[in-house]
């Protein structure tokens, strides 16, 4: 089903999941994986178009999540559609690493032009926003010939052994693989709504202070030379940590660190860029602050599986046959981010920003209405709120989380949870303010079912 003009809200006909849905999900827990962190509620997709996602059994659910901030142009943008079908009828596939073809360095131009990082780049292709991260690493050790790496507490960057060494979100993404593949050191990240000394609010310069001398005079003087880092891994916007920005003034510290010390600002922008802050990178917000190496993927294609590792071009100098991918670069999967990024330059960025506002503006009405409700938080349509067992104590409520996840799924909503008890918003860019309207009417109803 399709909505017409005259179609705004959610349409639940049967019992969720319906008969057709759960088949499916019976024969999926038979012969897939048990591993995928699925939410609680069981959504079923058939088809989509824009914002509107319809299950098997006819059901029609507003999709304010974009399969995790990844169809950052919404569902089957003709545009995406027209671009991946002329290049299917052509060639689907030449593997980039042994042969050439225009799609390679024509994205990386479009990729030099948006990045913040200073002068000439080159881009590494890849599949994921795992295998982005694998390539940072790669170059960082190779350029800098240090092995040791700094990452945060609640960070997410991927689950291969690399990139999992880096990240410390949620236990279940560790447990059972015993010790790190990489030599790397978490810190605190910069929440200044939990200090993380007292999980309690405090002020941006007291969280930057903090955390900037955790690094420089406890870590860096004792387990971890700043000579032997290779690089400093950062999400601007953590993301399945909880959505937090962090503090401008923090990463412009990251960056005189950095620079002092020969180590590489290697900034994770899978999941915040390609327009979900409103801007086209999160780290456009920082002031002018460039990156060495950024990694992207996500919403970059719309739905095609691509991933990008871009990097000053002094940095990724390294020699032939260092890194190689058979699929990344797939021609097909290049032209829909080609597309997607002349969408998002043709208005959906400042849609995101725009509209991101409006919907940032009613959560926080639904804050002020609401004591469960502690934190609003993000940039553009990046945006995260957290549920508390009331706003004197600020304890987080996990289990409010997870009943107002499933009543908003009961209502035709789809949104999903982050770090242990907020709840991200990252809908399509193409979202409307009538569809905000109708999302913040099922989000509040959904809250006052789950008190």
């Amino acid at each position: 089903m399709t909505p017409s003009t005259e179609l705004q809200k959610p349409q639940i006909k049967t019992e969720l999941p319906g008969p057709k849905s759960r088949e499916i999900i019976d024969a999926d827990a038979r012969y897939v994986t048990p591993s995928y962190p699925r939410p609680d509620y069981k959504l079923v997709v058939d088809h989509a178009k824009g914002v509107w996602v319809t299950d098997p059994d006819g059901n029609l659910f507003l999709d304010c999540n974009a399969g995790v901030a990844v169809c950052s142009t919404g569902h089957c943008h003709p545009e995406v559609v027209a671009a991946i079908t002329k290049q299917v009828n052509e060639f689907i596939h030449f593997c980039g690493t042994d042969y050439f073809y225009r799609q390679m360095p024509e994205l990386g131009k479009m990729l030099e032009d948006i990045v913040p990082i200073e002068g000439p780049t080159r881009t590494h292709f890849a599949n994921s926003g795992a295998e982005a991260i694998e390539t940072a690493l790669k170059v960082a050790m190779y350029h800098t010939r240090r092995q040791k790496f700094v990452s945060f507490y609640g960070s997410f960057h991927g689950r291969t052994l690399g990139a999992l060494s880096l990240t410390s979100s949620k236990r279940a993404q560790r447990l059972g693989f015993m010790r790190q593949a990489l030599d790397v050191v978490h810190i605190p990240y910069p929440n200044k709504f939990r200090h993380f000394a007292t999980d309690m609010p405090t002020d941006e310069a007291t969280i930057t202070r903090d955390v900037i001398n955790w690094l420089e005079n406890r870590v860096f003087q004792t387990t971890t030379p700043p000579s032997e880092v290779a690089g400093i891994i950062l999400e601007v916007v953590q993301g399945e940590g909880g959505y937090i920005p962090a503090p401008k003034a923090f990463v412009k510290e990251l960056r005189r660190i950095c620079d002092e010390n020969g180590i590489m600002l290697i900034v994770d922008e899978v999941q915040s860029g390609m327009g979900r802050s409103g801007k086209m990178f999160a780290l456009d917000h920082y002031d002018g602050i460039k990156a060495d190496i950024l990694c992207m993927a996500k919403g970059l294609g719309s739905g095609m599986p691509i991933g990008a590792c871009t990097a000053r071009a002094d940095i990724m100098d390294w020699h032939k046959g260092a890194h190689a991918s058979t699929f990344g670069g797939n021609p097909v999967a290049l032209e829909a981010a080609m597309a997607t990024i002349r969408l998002l330059q043709g208005g959906l960025v400042e849609n995101s920003r725009e509209v991101g506002a409006y919907l940032e503006a009613g959560l926080n009405k639904l804050k002020d209405k609401y004591d469960c409700i502690g934190d609003v938080r993000g940039l553009g349509m990046m945006l995260g709120v957290e549920f508390v067992m009331d706003k004197t104590t600020l304890k987080p409520n996990a289990e409010l989380r997870d009943k107002v996840e499933m009543e908003c799924y009961n209502r035709g909503l789809i949104i999903l949870g982050c770090g242990s008890n907020s709840i991200r918003w990252s809908p399509p860019l193409i979202l409307t303010r009538e569809n905000v309207d109708v999302a913040l009417q099922i989000f509040d109803e959904a809250i006052a079912a789950s008190l």
